[in-house]
């Protein structure tokens, strides 16, 4: 990094020197001092560290919100101080030991949301055959496979539960081949190899040519 910038910087110097026109905020850009940069690298490090901090302690807040409710009680309540307060709603559907929970804003209608946790949950359940939280945890991509097709960016895209499951058969069926595909060499090696062609090649009877005699 630190030769690529001191080769730009030598590059626009000697633009300069021919008078060629040249961004005087890129040259200020290049004369940025190395420990800057290195304090940049560690803010962003930071950053991305107090990003996972939070989501972590908004996952936490929801979850101690979510569990200590009755069973009799609604499924919807007023979101945590940590993602917006009134401004947004967590709705939620409680099976077992499993607890899925969207977060809306106020406009969302609840019993909607209800219903697209249940085509979500029942999703689940079809595609893993009754569904635990082992499937969650070990499979988390088609997890997140299936939720992408009913929602993405904040809009619902899907609530029929036989088309979803469609889609991801679809998708299991191309993996299986893309997999086939990426193992032929392997398997064709392995093909070669068990031939034992030098052996073969011993076996092999050719027939018995005619004796000419001069």
């Amino acid at each position: 990094m630190e030769e690529v910038v001191e080769e730009e910087m030598n590059r626009c110097f000697e633009a300069l020197k021919k008078h060629q026109a040249i961004d005087v905020n890129y040259i200020d850009f290049l004369e940025v001092d190395k420990d800057v940069q290195v304090a940049g690298e560690q803010s962003i490090e930071e950053i991305v560290k107090e990003a996972e901090d939070m989501q972590q302690n908004i996952i936490r807040e929801t979850f101690q919100l979510v569990s200590k409710r009755d069973d009799n009680v609604c499924n919807f309540l007023e979101g945590g101080s940590l993602i917006g307060g009134s401004d947004y709603k967590l709705i939620y559907r409680h099976y077992a030991t499993l607890y899925f929970v969207f977060c809306v804003d106020s406009s969302e209608s609840e019993l909607g949301i209800l219903d697209l946790i249940q085509v979500f949950v029942e999703t689940l359940d079809k595609c893993f055959e009754n569904v635990c939280e082992l499937d969650l945890i070990f499979h988390v991509d088609k997890v997140h496979s299936i939720l992408n097709e009913l929602v993405m960016g904040g809009m619902v895209l899907e609530t029929n539960m036989n088309e979803i499951v469609t889609r991801i058969e679809e998708q299991n069926k191309l993996e299986k081949q893309e997999a086939g595909i990426s193992a032929a060499p392997a398997r064709a090696v392995s093909a070669v190899k068990n031939m034992n062609i030098p052996q073969q090649i011993k076996d092999m009877k050719l027939p018995d040519l005619p004796s000419i005699k001069f």
